[in-house]
């Protein structure tokens, strides 16, 4: 049996329509079709079918190495490693300059300089001030009175306390079985893609909008902003959803 044989057959056993599997591996409905029919040449180069290929047999819950290996078998084999010295080690030497010792006893000589510099401005100004006032009370001149601080009212017990805006969007999932979740951030950037076990407990944020999309309907308990929400879509299939700042809405 080829590869799109197998991913066919255990697409159809797994109860799951094209629509369904594009939906929660991202992947277009006609590339999908293609690697049914053992045509690979829409998935943009052999690195990206092996992907395709992994993605595909975790949403129909399939071994895919089996696949992969046959793949490579077929399309010239799989990509060679690369040593970890020829990828780290630079070709050229990279010559480095010998840092000179600091030289301490300028340094300490220049300090000195400024304390000394210091004390003495700080003697004559003090002098200068002390005379000054003498001065001034000897002539008998009345100092001008300190002007009176402005009161301010205290705030008024009646005014309304206005809540600081929400700067982030927190979405929290509870797994109560097993399902493939998908979610997104700011302009579509993905926060997590993958299956999810019973018990896990997850938490993603975001600055104004989270989307997600769940392979089971009901099959995991959501809390957004810290505020529970249920489980949405029991028994539903495929359910979309977003959220933002203000979500849950409240009437």
């Amino acid at each position: 049996m080829s590869i799109g044989e197998t991913l066919a057959t255990e697409r159809q056993q797994a109860g799951l329509s094209v629509t369904q599997v594009s939906l929660q591996t991202r992947i277009r409905e006609t590339v999908i079709r293609g690697m049914e029919s053992d045509d690979f040449s829409t998935c943009g180069g052999n690195f990206y079918a092996r992907g395709h290929i992994r993605s595909v047999s975790r949403v129909i819950g399939i071994d895919p190495e089996p696949l992969v290996a046959e793949f490579d078998a077929t399309h010239g084999g799989a990509p060679q490693p690369v040593s970890a010295v020829s990828a780290f080690e630079p070709e050229q030497p990279v010559a480095f300059r010998e840092r000179r010792s600091p030289n301490w006893s300028a340094a300490m000589a220049l300090a000195l300089a400024l304390v000394v510099i210091y004390g003495i401005v700080q003697v004559v100004g003090h002098g200068g001030g002390s005379e000054r006032r003498t001065a001034q009370q000897v002539a008998g001149t009345p100092a001008a009175p300190a002007p009176p601080r402005p009161t301010t009212a205290p705030p008024k017990r009646s005014d309304p306390v206005v809540a600081a805006p929400r700067k982030h969007v927190e979405l929290a999932v509870q797994v109560r079985r097993t399902t493939w979740v998908s979610v997104r951030g700011d302009k579509g950037a993905p926060l997590f893609s993958g299956m999810l076990r019973q018990g896990d407990h997850k938490r993603w944020t975001a600055k104004k909008k989270i989307s997600v999309v769940i392979g089971v309907g009901g099959g995991v308990r959501m809390t957004v902003n810290g505020k529970d929400i249920g489980s949405p879509g029991k028994g539903r299939g495929v359910q979309q959803l977003s959220f933002g700042r203000d979500d849950p809405k409240t009437a």
